[in-house]
């Protein structure tokens, strides 16, 4: 089943056309990697899916539903969740508040009820607090519930941003370069948690330059340059592209590729 749909999306900063006339499709359950070099519009691309760039043109549905020009609140709402290449963490507060933090969106606070410290209040409060343990034991982080984030590894970080991005629950996840700066052995972890969430029915769009995860764990790859997508298809045929070859990967990164690929 088609989840998104992004049809001839484009922005232009100052007539500079970042992303221009983009179109493809994300299946749930599966896993789409966008790559290309720097500067490709890979990170803008996101920015307008999910609410904080407004294209100049194009659309965007979301399990049949135009959300094109949505704010970011209500993507969450719609089922649209998003980590970024720059972390994002609360780092003075808890390993377990960040997570509770995308909690609060799934909640349906009423702001009497709180104000009033109603039993409600405290009932959705603790099954927040049950639901972000729950994700903090997925990511291998529940020992450290208590600990502030700033305390934690860079790796650990990445995977706890990816884990108060799965509770709003989304249909949809969007990852920007959930791999970035982590070593051999945190990458692989972060490689089997994607993988996990994919075989669960979510949807998973991925921006990431490592190419042996890229290659590993991707059903289909999108490959931008200047903006425009110039090639799609699965792993092994994109690695094989001299289009691909040409404006990203070279050589000896194909030849990477392609050991990775057995």
């Amino acid at each position: 089943m088609t989840l998104l749909t992004v049809e001839d999306l484009s922005i232009e900063f100052g007539g500079l056309k970042a992303v221009d006339g983009v179109n493809f499709n994300v299946e749930a359950g599966k896993i789409v990697s966008v790559i290309g070099p720097n500067g490709a519009g890979k990170t803008t691309l996101f920015n307008m899916l999910s609410g904080l760039y407004t294209p100049s043109r194009g659309r965007v549905t979301l399990a049949g539903k135009d959300v094109t020009n949505q704010p970011p609140y209500k993507l969450a709402r719609l089922g649209m969740s998003r980590t970024f290449q720059n972390l994002q963490i609360f780092l003075q507060m808890s390993v377990l508040e960040n997570v509770m933090a995308g909690c609060h969106l799934t909640e349906g606070r009423h702001i009497v009820t709180d104000l009033l410290g109603l039993p409600a209040s405290g009932r959705r409060t603790r099954q927040s607090m049950k639901d972000a343990l729950g994700l903090l034991e997925r990511i291998g982080l529940q020992s450290h519930a208590t600990d502030e984030a700033s305390g934690l590894s860079y790796g650990a970080l990445k995977r706890l941003e990816i884990a108060r991005a799965l509770a709003v629950r989304p249909q949809l996840l969007l990852l920007d370069e959930p791999a970035a700066g982590c070593n051999a052995v945190e990458t692989e972890e972060i490689d089997h948690l994607i993988a996990e969430i994919a075989a669960e029915g979510v949807a998973i769009l991925l921006v990431e330059h490592d190419m042996k995860l890229v290659m590993k764990i991707s059903d289909h790859v999108i490959v931008l340059d200047q903006g425009m997508k110039i090639t799609e298809g699965l792993p092994t045929e994109v690695a094989q592209n001299p289009k691909v070859i040409e404006a990203y990967l070279g050589v000896k990164a194909t030849e990477e590729v392609h050991n990775a690929l057995g």
